[in-house]
């Protein structure tokens, strides 16, 4: 800590492989309201599940900072006396994070094993995701269109099960939402009273106000496939306290 300020930071590159992020024959349905997990395509083809975990985030930096302000030397202020210009200091929290992988899945029973809801297409195109977009929310750029990247390999010649199909070639967890960032300040205010110290605390979580996008639908017969309909995290909000510390 020099200059009164202090900080800790820290920089994470990982991967996570498994075959499965939840409980077989169970889903999870995150709050973002993508399908995250279901059990596997073909109960007798487990390897074709190995991916990316769920739960895998490649690159997270995280910052934590804290910095006493020096407000008595700040022209015109110094006048009002030490009991304000004392005891001043910012905290900041900052996250950024790349985002998580997702599944796409078919939605209709392709063969004769497994389940409907874990049944995944043959992609025929490649999708250029993006938030960043005039309709920023349409992850895959077309609308009702973005079914068109992908093909439901049904009524193929030697195919099982009601529809006469075969288990998509598409991978487990092959596509990656949007990235997450996060900046959270507080400024605070000591006042020494005799033996008391009153706090005076202002906490601003996401105080940029950023929109951090959840994932996208991703059932390709399901509807608003390829659209984001709910964000990551909270809007800004503002919290304000008093605190006394004896």
């Amino acid at each position: 800590m020099k200059a009164g300020l202090g900080f800790q930071a820290s920089y994470t590159y990982s991967k996570s492989l498994d075959d499965t992020s939840a409980i077989l024959g169970g889903f999870i349905s995150g709050t973002s309201g993508a399908l995250l997990q279901t059990a596997p395509q073909n109960p007798l083809n487990t390897r074709a599940e190995k991916a990316p975990s769920t739960f895998d985030v490649t690159h997270v930096f995280a910052l934590s900072l804290i910095q006493a302000l020096p407000v008595d030397r700040v022209p015109g202020l110094n006048r009002l006396g030490r009991g304000f210009t004392s005891g001043w200091q910012v905290l900041n929290v900052t996250t950024l994070t790349t985002g998580s992988p997702f599944t796409i899945y078919s939605g209709i029973q392709q063969t004769g094993v497994g389940s409907n809801s874990a049944d995944r297409p043959d992609q025929i195109g490649t999708p250029e995701v993006s938030t960043s977009r005039t309709v920023r929310e349409d992850y895959f750029g077309r609308g009702q269109d973005n079914a068109s990247f992908f093909s439901l390999p049904l009524n193929v010649p030697g195919g099982t099960g009601p529809n006469h199909g075969r288990s998509g070639t598409l991978g487990r967890n092959t596509f990656r939402g949007p990235a997450f960032y996060n900046f959270d300040f507080a400024l605070i205010k000591d006042t020494q009273i005799e033996s008391v110290t009153l706090q005076l605390r202002g906490e601003f979580f996401n105080i940029f106000n950023l929109v951090n996008f959840g994932l996208p639908a991703n059932i390709v017969l399901g509807p608003g496939f390829g659209l984001i309909s709910r964000t990551a995290g909270t809007s800004r909000q503002i919290q304000l306290s008093i605190k006394l510390i004896f």
